[in-house]
């Protein structure tokens, strides 16, 4: 039989037919290949495909063949299980950082690494909650301007942003722009956060990405080497209660014994925790005091108090009554 034209190409059709065409439960005869070349006017014979098949398990691909019914050639084991891509789709979907475009973008290009039936499994799984991702679609360029500057020692400068009442999005500091020697990338409470050397203040800050414009790499080497040599940035977003900064202190705070979980959880498994009596437990938690960590104590109710520093007991009780004045004399309440 004379040869087609892209003759040589049709290996690759071939492969290509399994990877998308073909799973356990829909293998492909050697004449659904066949038909499958013919689309992209390559003819072929039995024996060459067969051939083709042999070639392509030696260069590694598990092609199975089945002789009960259905009977065929299907892939068998892929670089991504069925199971594996449904987490990374969930992490997509549910990942506020990325935008609802990058998101279909995303999950798509994760279908492709399945069969076109599997493929469907996966695609009943998405709802993509647009009202909850954010609007930055320059968050992709963002995360690759900040890895390159840490890979290549050097410092950085953007605008950043914050939201009116009118849902506009207003340039801080009348839009000048920030100088960070950035050394990590902190993944917290739905967001990424940059943590870095200000090259203005010398401390350490730390900007949520998604709120970042107009990233440039500068010239000038990173700061803060001598900082960052020894200090834990896992550490650091723990005690950083909604990434809000504050004064760090170390905290005793007692605990009902129910709340264990959610201590450990909150601290890490290796937080410095004791017996109080029966029914509590303490724990010392190294944390940045701010209305955000009181906040997420107040969400605990008695089941949790802080003993010491007398200074944070103080502030939080000064936290707690602030909040409730809100509900006090407003002359809505009947009681």
């Amino acid at each position: 039989m004379a040869k087609s034209f892209h003759q040589k190409l049709k290996i690759l059709y071939l492969m290509e037919a399994l990877q998308k065409k073909s799973d356990e439960n829909h293998p492909l005869t050697v004449n659904d290949l066949i038909d499958y070349l013919k689309q992209y006017g390559i003819s072929a014979e039995r024996k060459s495909v067969y051939n083709d098949i042999e070639e392509l398990r030696t260069y590694g691909l598990d092609i199975v063949s089945r002789r009960e019914k259905p009977s065929g050639f299907f892939m068998g084991s892929r670089l991504f299980e069925l199971a594996e891509l449904r987490l990374l789709v969930d992490a997509v979907q549910s990942s506020r950082f990325i935008t609802a475009k990058k998101s279909r973008t995303l999950i798509s290009k994760l279908e492709s690494l399945t069969s076109e039936y599997e493929a469907k499994k996966l695609q009943s799984q998405v709802c993509i909650a647009s009202t909850v991702k954010t609007t930055n679609e320059s968050i992709y360029y963002n995360i690759d301007h900040i890895h390159e500057a840490i890979s290549e020692n050097r410092q950085i400068s953007f605008q950043y942003f914050e939201w009116t009442i009118a849902r506009e999005m207003r340039l801080k500091k009348d839009g000048e722009r920030y100088r960070i020697s950035p050394w990590g990338l902190i993944w917290k409470d739905e967001n990424y956060y940059l943590i870095g050397l200000d090259e203005y203040s010398s401390r350490v800050k730390h900007y949520r990405v998604d709120k970042m414009l107009k990233i440039a790499l500068e010239k000038e080497p990173r700061n803060g080497e001598e900082i960052f040599q020894n200090f834990d940035i896992m550490q650091f977003a723990a005690r950083t209660f909604g990434m809000f900064g504050g004064k760090e202190e170390t905290v005793k705070i007692v605990f009902r014994n129910q709340l264990v979980g959610v201590v450990l959880d909150r601290f890490g498994s290796d937080s410095m925790i004791y017996r109080q009596d029966e029914e509590h437990f303490a724990a010392l938690v190294r944390v940045c005091v701010s209305s955000q960590f009181f906040g997420w104590l107040a969400g605990l109710g008695d089941g949790a108090e802080i003993v010491s520093p007398d200074e944070v007991r103080g502030e939080y009780r000064r936290f707690l009554k602030r909040a409730l004045q809100n509900y006090i004399n407003s002359g809505k309440d009947k009681t």
